[in-house]
């Protein structure tokens, strides 16, 4: 359970950083940057975790086993994931946020455990106890909450684009964990392996498909020596190794603890954005955070763990 909670916290982490990054040159200041700074932020986020893993796997001598990872049929089952996850969840995510605000596209977003965790009990056929599910519902409420509260209503968008933008996150992030959960059931495939695979997709295809789709290559070169940019990749860091525990969660306990432990990020976010920011949450968010870190925490571990009657698992 513990790598789900690391995971969570870093993407917490990631998140805030993030945040930063889009606060400066050359995510704000002019038209083309509105239009483009989230998808091109997205990109260069994926693409710099990409790097990151390239270093970490290299370092460790394992690249060669993401060579041969490849070639097997979990593999490709990883690069669908990959897919899924990456240019579909994400890039329907930074549209949703686009046309609906960053609030609400969390509250529909957030559903992708839920929507991962039926798929995991129906095709993975792991198994979660209806003291789970509602463990689960209290985390999302939190999350819904907290989203309402930061809502923007001043947002101009197309309302059906925003919603259709959310649903394709909430489709691709809870598909990615359930077909990466399945992938790494084959022993050529684990972990570390699968994640490259991953970031090294997702990088790819924004580069060659999202960027030119939404003409934003120009943008994103003339984006890359900024400072900006720099702090993306600093959040891409913190988030390469979110994702490491996110995966090593997954093959530990499995796909739907996994999503249930990572949406904890959401309160962590909170407590970054004090520690970094110095926002102050209020009352509301408090009692948000804590339902959402109790939800998660019992929506993912086994109770008999939890009440002392059965050794802890990893």
């Amino acid at each position: 359970m513990k790598y789900g909670l690391f995971s969570g916290c870093l993407w917490g982490l990631d998140t805030v950083i993030l945040g930063i990054a889009l606060t400066m040159v050359p995510f704000i200041g002019t038209a083309e940057a509105l239009a483009l700074g989230a998808i091109v932020s997205s990109a260069l986020h994926d693409v710099c975790c990409a790097l990151w893993l390239l270093l970490y796997m290299g370092v460790r001598g394992r690249l060669k086993d993401t060579l041969a990872a490849l070639k097997t049929r979990s593999g490709k089952v990883v690069i669908l994931g990959a897919l899924l996850g990456g240019p579909i969840g994400m890039t329907g995510y930074v549209i949703a946020i686009n046309n609906i605000g960053a609030g609400y596209t969390a509250i529909i977003s957030s559903f992708y455990p839920a929507f991962g965790t039926l798929m995991a009990v129906l095709l993975l056929k792991e198994k979660i106890t209806p003291g789970r599910v509602v463990a689960l519902i209290v985390a999302l409420a939190g999350i819904i909450a907290m989203g309402y509260l930061s809502a923007d209503t001043t947002v101009t968008g197309d309302p059906i684009i925003g919603l259709l933008g959310a649903l394709a996150a909430v489709f691709g992030w809870g598909s990615e964990a359930v077909l990466c959960a399945w992938g790494m059931r084959d022993d050529a495939v684990d972990n570390e392996t699968a994640l490259q695979i991953r970031e090294t997709t997702s990088a790819l295809v924004y580069l060659i498909v999202v960027l030119p789709i939404f003409g934003a290559w120009a943008f994103t070169w003339n984006a890359i020596p900024n400072p900006g940019t720099a702090v993306v990749a600093l959040a891409a860091l913190a988030g390469t190794c979110s994702y490491l525990f996110y995966y090593k969660g997954i093959s530990v306990i499995g796909a739907a603890r996994g999503m249930a432990l990572n949406i904890s990020y959401s309160a962590w976010a909170v407590l970054f954005g004090l520690i970094l920011l110095g926002t102050v949450p209020g009352p509301v968010e408090i009692v948000c955070c804590i339902a959402i870190l109790c939800g998660t925490i019992l929506a993912a571990c086994d109770w008999g763990e939890l009440f002392g009657t059965k050794k802890a698992e990893a």
